[in-house]
């Protein structure tokens, strides 16, 4: 390839929702937008320890579209493996990515210590894919940008930051490099989300890469408030427990925001226990504050939301759980259960019928959250096989995500037709369902990438 022609390679977010990770190279320089993990299937976690095809060291900068861990939680790697840009991420995402890589790291470090101890790992020993102390490290090189303001991650190439919704700091990327205009969509948001502004209309671009989650779907018009509502009211009446797993950035905001709008509404009992079991969302929640902009709620409505749970920070507050009998309420990460402190209150309370397991956002195939929605009588925790007789209910208006529908309309919202689409995070049928969609309902040039293929931009 010309070296003065610019070309992008998929090293993440293609036939997968996850591992996001998009390398632009002009004139010798490269560039990294997003650093994600991947997660669900083994063999797409298994990528997580390959390295990658570039030696870190020659990664000039790296750009984040917003901070949840399939987007960033690569960035730890990177840095022990030898990057040593910048990191650029719009405000919000930088204070995102300063709880959740810390945390990540904690996590797979008490995992590791989890499998050593109990033997259940086939590797001797087990171990992280890095540690805290390699995740606090890598927050170094993060560099704030404003939205909506140009600036150079690279000497002679642009880039500038648009409001995304989704989650707070969310951001499509609009990147001028080589006289070619790419839009990265990042992960975008409903327009109607009770907590996040809508997305804002893409601007003019050569290519243009968009996510596809819910590439093959409609969100239903029920809402959250009266989708919850009936099963937690039912919930209290038996007496029993429900784990609901969250996303700690955005999804756990949303429920304590519905949680707090229902008691207010008399929907549920006031005295109903909620209890947020997750350092990280409790830090995040506290985020609401220092970014007013970012979010449609009013300040009242930030307390509230912030008062509509008993926080636990510690493991022995979260044990203490375990001591008490229902009803009530337990938000804990991961949102897939893939992870995390919510693994141990599915082994406490999926056996029993009472219970419930509220599902709330989407889960990847392969997570432990994809195989209760499938309906499975027996989850893997730990390396034992746990009943599930509880009442399993995936909640299907809590997505953070467009759908297709939306993606579709934020598309032609364009100036005019980019020369190329490529349609991107998601599973293969959600991208293929998109890719035929904007082919012929939009009638522009759309492709789904494979995995570590190398196309001109």
């Amino acid at each position: 390839m010309n070296v003065m022609s610019a070309s992008i390679t998929f090293l993440g977010g293609a036939d997968t929702v996850t591992g996001s990770k998009y390398l632009i190279e002009y004139n010798h320089q490269r560039l990294l937008v997003d650093c994600g993990l991947f997660q669900g299937y083994k063999q797409l976690r298994l990528r997580n320890w390959n390295p990658l095809p570039v030696n870190a060291s020659q990664i000039d900068a790296v750009v984040l579209t917003h901070g949840h861990l399939d987007h960033s939680g690569y960035l730890p790697l990177l840095v022990k493996n030898g990057f040593q840009g910048r990191v650029h991420a719009t405000s919000a995402t930088c204070d995102l990515v300063s709880i959740l890589l810390p945390d990540s790291g904690h996590i797979q470090e008490e995992d590791a210590f989890f499998a050593n101890r109990h033997g259940f790992s086939k590797h001797a020993p087990a171990l992280p894919l890095y540690t805290k102390q390699e995740a606090v490290a890598s927050l170094k090189p993060l560099h704030a940008e404003k939205q909506g303001q140009w600036f150079e991650p690279i000497a002679g190439w642009k880039a500038r930051f648009q409001p995304a919704g989704h989650i707070l700091g969310a951001a499509s990327l609009l990147l001028d490099v080589g006289g070619r205009r790419v839009l990265f969509s990042g992960d975008l948001g409903r327009p109607e989300d009770p907590l996040m502004n809508p997305p804002e209309p893409p601007p003019q671009a050569d290519t243009v890469l968009i996510e596809s989650t819910y590439g093959d779907r409609q969100h239903p018009k029920e809402n959250v408030f009266n989708e919850l509502g009936p099963l937690l009211k039912k919930l209290a009446a038996r007496g029993g427990v429900a784990v609901v797993p969250v996303f700690a950035v955005g999804r756990a905001q949303a429920v304590l925001h519905t949680i707090a709008q229902l008691k207010a509404a008399g929907e549920i009992p006031h005295s109903l226990p909620i209890f947020l079991d997750s350092p990280m969302a409790i830090h995040t929640t506290a985020l609401f504050e220092r970014h007013p902009g970012e979010h449609r709620l009013s300040p009242q409505e930030v307390r509230s939301m912030n008062h509509a749970a008993t926080m636990l920070e510690t493991p022995e507050q979260s044990k203490s759980l375990a001591r008490r009998h229902g009803p009530m309420v337990i938000l804990a990460a991961s949102g897939m259960a893939t992870g995390g402190r919510v693994l141990h209150h599915l082994a406490q309370y999926a056996g029993d019928h009472r219970n419930m397991i509220i599902l709330t956002g989407y889960q990847a195939p392969g997570t432990r959250g994809a195989a209760l929605a499938s309906g499975r009588n027996t989850v893997r925790i730990h390396a034992q096989d746990v009943p599930v007789r509880a009442e399993v209910v995936q909640i299907e208006s809590a997505s953070a995500h467009a759908d297709a529908n939306q993606l579709l309309s934020w598309l032609h919202k364009m100036p005019s037709a980019p020369g190329q689409v490529y349609v991107v995070h998601g599973e293969r049928e959600a991208s293929d369902m998109l890719r035929q969609r904007i082919e012929h309902e939009i009638k522009w040039r759309a492709l789904v990438p494979e995995h570590g293929s190398v196309w001109p931009l």
